[in-house]
């Protein structure tokens, strides 16, 4: 709040007895002089006597009438009287004191840095520090004023500080206040504080005298002289100005002032007109908001924001006329925020954080027009506030589609006789649901039901006041039965609120806000209905509701008649499950089996349940709605399943029942997947034995996952597969057979080869079953099969693992080996080829891995400039294989190489390692070499020499076509290593001198790089 020093104007005039019996409204019309302070009279709680009638009659006038009438009700008011009625007025509850201090009345609190801070710093808490301190001093209550002194001690960073509170009240409110700390806040300061809980505390230490008024009447004309003289002295440097500008104005007889009867007196209480309401800081609250406001959610602004709405809450819970006065304050600032127009202007949506925000202003105005206790005069005033603030362009619309129509209730509710609910007579023609509706009605109705519930079952909360001294509320905040005339509880009728609520088949609203309300009011009733403790009255409920779910019409969302677009009921069906299934087990899974439907991913209608028809139905014609939060949905649906797999365990009548549910209304395999692992985790539990019948369910669920994956790609696949093979496993060896017997049904070939069967012929997997060697065979034997048809539908990617399995089996292998040199001519590429040529070698087949390598040199091609071709180590190693098998191997291999290859850095390479060595040193079958050096000018390595020869030349035509300066050092470099090759032939030198004189004559117009040449070869 913000607080100043300046006194707060009088309220109304004041004026002697008999002055004039005309007087206007408003003015005093008589009274007596005041006799005895009457201060501390039935002010002691301590005291054990019974109140006497005039403090039990001055209570009840002070809480409900203004002074004033009660000073135009009755001529004459005897002084002990009135004393008794101020003293009765000031607040006599620390509760609002709170309230008006603080963010809340308990609990974690934040300062306006939107961050933690400790609570001794709250200005309520440090208001009862200094009150315990004893730094209240000198209060003095005259009237409807209370004054005195906060002496704040001092500190090492602050000097002591004494501060002037002065308090106005009225009617068991405080109306005004002021300080001279000079804080600014919504809320009261310490100082404040100190000073109400003084006067709360200690009301018999309190100097109380009459207003003002009520003294100067006792005066003669020299007592007001030397009291007026008397005043001015004391502070003549403040007050002198003012005193002499009002005299001027009484002596001058046309003045303003004398044409009004009385005087202006602020201790004198309030006038008929005044409202009585406690004092709040309108431009505080206004300034604060805006702050809030402008800085966009950051600095923890989204959280202040939320704590006022918070302290609406509370004053309407208090039913305190502030919390509309309050939210009007803020509402005026969101609606004049700069940023409505820009987004409008930019055709952008506002922030999910904002919108909640303007979704939680809906929500208390929803509180406040259907407050029971408002006056239709007031709900009048703020209808036509709304519609004001309705009218302006830049007013928020709801993603609900209500267009200019403020939103309305009776829109969303059953007409006529409720139990048409519960008979199937209702049907559903409105769009909105009551859960994700923006007033949330069934949140609010079930949150005052439990807490009114709560409240009348504890017999009245505890309230503790910061002293350490617990205080009863009031009576009257809570009913007095805590039982209905029909024997039902609030509890039990907030409880069956939320079922209904819930349970009600609604359309899913566009938009993805819209949609993700309507998921998050979901989640919050459930989280709040959970935290209500189920005892046999409530269980009744539950089994009441849901028999009703499943027999009502088009309104249930759990019965047979199911809209397309309907907001589907698997969080709201788990919570169900889990509540009546120590109850009612077979309630429980009809209700979760009945929800588990998602129409909207049907393609066809579906059949209803596993036990009665349902049906599917459109409510709009040619609507296909985007599901923004469809993944969300889907994963509740996943979650409902899991929670029934886990509950079923150990029943497999059951597990068969849920597993037919999953199998027909789950349609992501990715959760498919995941209840699978779920089920497989819950059957192979440490503690247990396995539960087969649990084990095959989560088999069967990864098996439709293989067969829902097959022909899409997913990242996952891999990791599902070898899942699956794991859990096949478990099961037992007939289940790794089968899934090897149906692997094209399952797998791609690849998959099959490489992980199914690889992983079932590995000795993990026959020590973890404890195979014997007939089912060590037969499990091989199978796997062997499926390699050989993986090996003919897919050679290229399936060949090496088929030889891999194949190997102990003679017939299998060399079948493996036919249907490689089968698909080798057309099938298969040179790289699938090389390494299984290479595989062919480390086996010790080389004639076959020479075999392989000429097949797969014919798919080669190398041009000039490919020297760091990957296929190069091949090519390499396929002409050393041909060398170390001979002659003969070699002469067959180098016109492939010619062929092939273009690139003379590779040629070079290979003719090098061709002279370096006889051919047929290795000496394989027992064969014999000749011992000498295959020569250069005969076949076959001629043939390859003049081919690197050309390639040579062909590479140096084509780098000198596109050559640029910074390369001519590294081209001089590659004549170089051409020489070397040149001179090998024994016309060598000559051949390369004509070259060179070749390129000197057709590059001659590049003289720096012909220069370098001739430096070099001449």
């Amino acid at each position: 709040m913000a607080e100043r020093v300046q006194q707060p104007p009088a309220k109304r005039l004041c004026c002697r007895p008999g002055y004039n019996t005309n007087c206007r409204q408003g003015q005093r019309a008589g009274g007596t002089l005041c006799g005895g302070s009457g201060a501390a009279q039935g002010g002691s709680s301590k005291t054990q006597t019974p109140e006497s009638l005039l403090d039990i009659s001055a209570r009840k006038v002070a809480e409900k009438w203004p002074f004033q009438r009660v000073e135009e009700r009755f001529e004459r008011i005897p002084e002990p009287v009135q004393r008794r009625i101020v003293y009765w007025s000031f607040p006599r509850s620390e509760r609002e004191i709170c309230m008006y201090s603080s963010f809340s009345t308990g609990g974690e609190e934040s300062g306006t840095s939107g961050e933690n801070i400790d609570e001794t710093r709250l200005p309520f808490r440090r208001g009862i520090a200094l009150l315990e301190s004893g730094c209240v001093d000198n209060v003095l209550q005259v009237g409807f004023h209370l004054s005195g002194t906060v002496t704040e001690p001092a500190t090492p960073s602050e000097p002591e500080l004494v501060c002037s509170v002065s308090v106005s009240f009225d009617r068991c409110k405080i109306t005004a206040v002021t300080c001279s700390c000079g804080n600014k806040d919504i809320f009261y300061c310490a100082h404040v504080v100190a000073l109400a809980l003084y006067r709360v505390r200690k009301p018999e230490q309190v100097k109380l005298h009459l207003p003002i008024s009520e003294t100067l009447f006792q005066m003669n004309r020299d007592q007001l002289q030397k009291f007026v003289q008397y005043l001015i002295t004391v502070h003549h440097t403040e007050v002198l100005p003012t005193a002499q500008k009002l005299a001027d104005e009484i002596l001058s007889t046309n003045s303003e002032i004398n044409q009004v009867h009385g005087a202006p007196d602020p201790t004198a209480g309030a006038s008929v007109d005044d409202e009585n309401c406690w004092h709040l800081d309108e431009e505080q609250v206004q300034e604060q908001v805006k702050l809030f406001l402008s800085q966009g959610g950051y600095h923890g602004s989204g959280k202040q924001l939320n704590l006022l709405f918070s302290k609406v809450r509370e004053m309407l819970k208090m039913r305190d006329s502030n919390g509309a006065r309050m939210l009007t304050l803020i509402t005026e600032q969101f609606m004049g925020d700069p940023r409505l127009a820009l987004w409008r202007q930019q055709g952008t949506t506002m922030t999910d954080k904002y919108r909640q925000l303007w979704d939680e202003l809906g929500t208390l105005w929803m509180c406040i027009v259907l407050n029971p206790h408002c006056k239709s005069e007031q709900k009048c005033v703020w209808l036509r506030q709304l519609r004001r603030w309705n009218s302006i362009d830049v007013c928020p619309w709801e993603d609900g589609n209500h267009g200019n129509e403020l939103p309305n209730l009776t829109h969303a509710l059953p007409h006529g006789n409720p139990e048409l609910l519960h008979k199937g007579m209702t049907s559903v023609t409105n769009m909105e649901g009551w859960v994700g509706h923006p007033l949330d009605p069934i949140g609010t109705l079930f949150s005052t039901l439990l807490d009114t519930g709560r409240g009348d079952e504890e017999g009245g909360n505890a309230f503790l006041d910061f002293s350490g001294t617990p205080k009863r509320l009031e009576p009257h905040l809570f009913p007095a039965q805590h039982f209905l005339d029909d024997g039902q509880s609030f509890v039990t009728l907030a409880v069956e609120t939320a079922l209904i609520g819930l349970g009600q088949q609604r359309v899913m609203p566009d938009g993805l806000y819209a949609q993700e309300k309507v998921c998050r009011n979901e989640e919050q009733l459930l989280a709040k209905l959970q935290e209500v403790e189920l005892n046999d009255a409530l269980v009744k409920i539950f089994r009441k509701q849901a028999v009703f779910l499943l027999e009502a019409g088009p309104y249930s969302g759990l019965g047979e008649l199911l809209y397309r677009e309907s907001v589907p009921m698997h969080t709201f069906a788990k919570y169900l499950f889990t509540s009546l299934l120590p109850h009612d087990a077979e309630l429980a899974y009809k209700i979760a089996l009945r929800a588990m439907r998602l129409p909207v991913l049907e393609t066809t209608a579906p059949s209803g349940d596993l036990s009665r028809p349902h049906h599917i139905v459109s409510m709009v014609p040619n609507r296909y709605p985007r599901w923004f939060t469809l993944s969300h949905i889907e994963s509740q649906q996943c979650e409902l399943a899991s929670t029934m797999l886990t509950a079923a365990k150990g029943d497999g009548r059951k597990l068969e029942t849920v597993l037919e549910s999953i199998q027909k209304n789950i349609h992501s395999s990715s959760h498919i997947f995941k209840l699978a692992q779920d089920a497989f985790k819950i059957a192979t539990l440490m503690d247990s034995l396995p539960d087969l019948t649990l084990l095959k369910v989560s088999l069967e669920l990864g098996l439709q996952v293989m067969r829902m994956t097959l022909s899409t790609l997913n990242w996952r696949r891999r990791e599902m597969v070898r899942w699956l093979v794991t859990c096949a496993t478990e099961v037992g060896v007939y289940a790794l057979d089968s899934i090897m017997q149906s692997w094209f049904t399952l797998f791609t070939p690849t998959e099959a080869t490489s992980i199914v069967a690889t992983t079932v012929m590995s000795n993990t997997t026959i020590v973890r079953l404890h195979l014997d060697c007939h089912q060590q065979e037969n499990l091989a034997s199978s796997a062997r099969t499926l390699a050989l048809q993986c090996a003919m539908k897919d050679p290229q990617n399936c060949s090496l693992s088929a030889l891999t399995l194949c190997e102990k089996d003679h017939i299998a292998f060399e079948t493996a080996y036919q249907i490689v040199l089968d698909a080798a001519v057309t099938g298969m590429s040179y790289t699938q080829l090389f390494t299984i040529a290479r595989y062919m070698e480390h086996r010790g087949y080389p004639m076959r891995a020479y075999k392989l390598a000429t097949l797969a040199m014919a798919h080669l091609n190398l041009s000039y400039n490919q020297d760091t071709h990957p296929a190069i180590n091949d090519v390499l190693w396929a002409c050393a294989l041909s060398h170390s098998l001979g002659k003969n191997e070699l002469s067959a291999v180098i016109p492939l190489v010619v062929k092939s290859v273009k690139c003379a850095t590779v040629l070079s390479d290979i003719l090098r390692r061709c002279t370096l060595t006889t051919p047929g040193m290795v000496a394989l079958h027992s064969r014999r070499n000749s011992g000498k050096l295959m020569s250069l000018d005969k076949a076959p390595l001629r043939q390859l020499l003049d081919a690197t020869i050309g390639a040579y030349i062909n590479t140096t035509h084509s780098r000198l076509t596109h050559i640029s300066p910074r390369h001519y050092s590294e081209f001089i470099e590659f004549l170089s290593k051409a020489r070397e090759t040149f001179l090998m032939a024994q016309d060598g030198h000559i051949q390369f001198t004509q070259f060179i004189d070749n390129l000197k004559q057709i590059y001659k117009g590049k003289k720096k790089l012909m220069m370098l040449v001739r430096e070099r070869f001449g």
